[in-house]
């Protein structure tokens, strides 16, 4: 499936030389020759051209939106035909997922204003360790307790997922595949080669929660946190179980906040959004919570599989399908027949902007090479020191 190319008119591929004209403007030292040639005829015919590019761009774009639009509607009723299909007990067919990849633009790119300077991409800011950090004390008066070095994190950690029933191989690979194999407890997705770079998302930790996971868990798991720290409290002398109580009593805060909307991921996006909800983020960072959360995000994954009758136990590139595309879409993608796998394209489990933004299931674009490639990964990224240190808390 797909569009015709837009044939460029004559004109706009000589459009290209236009580029030079502000900088024929700018540049003083070019001499009275170049000068010379900046004409009101030079000018009229720049915009004439820029205006006919333009006009083509704008065409090939409707094409491509109404062919992509018509392209993503269709993913989305084979979704809900596989989902009625299923809860009325009927088996599925290949034909029940769109099979063609989805349609590329391949028109002319956007024309350049030769009147107007070229203003640099706006990039939202996106908030970072520190931020989380400033708004848990600010929203709750709460400091999170970090751990000494990364390794006691990864040793408390390996002690939730293990007594959540979740296995070394599952916790270690998917640490490899998210955290670059040697992330620390508080790496975040964009910063995880350079800390002083740019954040892409807020993405944190070592199965890079964000922080609409972090108010979603915590909304929908929050008391079985509260039932875990009251009973370290319990265990306690005096001194450190009042510490714990003060943790607890913001717990119970932030749970408060994180059920003040319907049980929703786009409202509990809202929320995440709001310098309480990057509060409530910061607890990806305490000692006692953030395995707790991290865990759970797999754990959720796991029991969603089970209730639905899936028996046997996730691969770690199974559950990384789950953790990636979300429970609903990963459990189609993982049950789905093997021989199906080399036929199905992985845009049948994005949404339209989800697709785009994910240049891996782009280039492994069907589900079997998606899977195979995540695997390879995580093969790699397991040799790395921080994933043997992981595996080692395991011991």
């Amino acid at each position: 499936m797909g569009i015709a190319p837009v044939r460029r008119c004559l004109c706009f591929l000589l459009s290209a030389g236009l580029v030079l004209f502000p900088a024929m403007l700018r540049a003083q030292s070019a001499g009275a020759d170049a000068a010379a040639n900046i004409t009101p005829a030079n000018v009229a015919a720049a915009l004439a051209q820029y205006r006919q590019a333009l006009e083509d761009y704008n065409r090939a774009q409707q094409i491509y939106a109404a062919v992509a639009g018509t392209y993503w509607r269709s993913i989305t009723e084979k979704r809900q035909l596989r989902n009625a299909k299923r809860a009325r007990g009927e088996a599925l067919t290949v034909d029940d997922y769109v099979l063609d990849q989805p349609p590329a633009y391949t028109g002319p790119p956007r024309p350049r204003n030769p009147l107007q300077p070229e203003a640099p991409p706006h990039r939202a800011y996106v908030p970072v360790v520190a931020d989380f950090l400033a708004a848990a004390r600010d929203q709750f008066k709460f400091t999170p307790r970090l751990p000494q070095t990364d390794g006691e994190f990864k040793r408390a950690y390996a002690l939730v997922a293990a007594a959540a029933g979740l296995t070394k191989n599952q916790v270690v690979r998917i640490y490899a595949f998210e955290a670059t194999g040697n992330g620390d407890y508080d790496v975040e997705a964009g910063l995880e080669y350079n800390k002083h770079g740019r954040a892409i998302t807020t993405a944190l930790g070592y199965n890079q929660l964000l922080a609409t996971n972090s108010v979603e868990i915590v909304a929908e798991t929050g008391n079985q946190f509260l039932t875990a720290l009251r009973a370290e409290a319990a265990q306690l002398p005096d001194g450190q179980k009042l510490v714990l109580d003060g943790k607890i009593e913001t717990l119970r805060k932030m749970i408060a906040f994180a059920r003040s909307v319907p049980d929703a991921w786009d409202q509990h996006e809202i929320l995440a959004t709001t310098p309480k909800g990057l509060a409530v983020h910061a607890l990806n960072l305490d000692l006692d919570l953030g395995p707790l959360l991290q865990t759970q995000k797999l754990l959720d994954s796991v029991v969603f599989a089970r209730r639905k009758g899936f028996a046997s136990p996730l691969s770690a590139a199974e559950l990384e399908m789950m953790n990636l595309t979300g429970d609903g879409n990963g459990f189609d993608m993982v049950t789905m027949p093997q021989a199906w796998r080399d036929k199905v394209p992985t845009a049948n489990f994005f949404r339209p902007s989800g697709y785009a933004d994910n240049p891996v299931a782009q280039r492994n674009n069907v589900v079997a090479r998606l899977i195979a490639a995540t695997d390879a990964r995580m093969d790699e990224e397991i040799k790395k020191p921080g994933a043997k240190e992981l595996a080692a808390a395991f011991r």
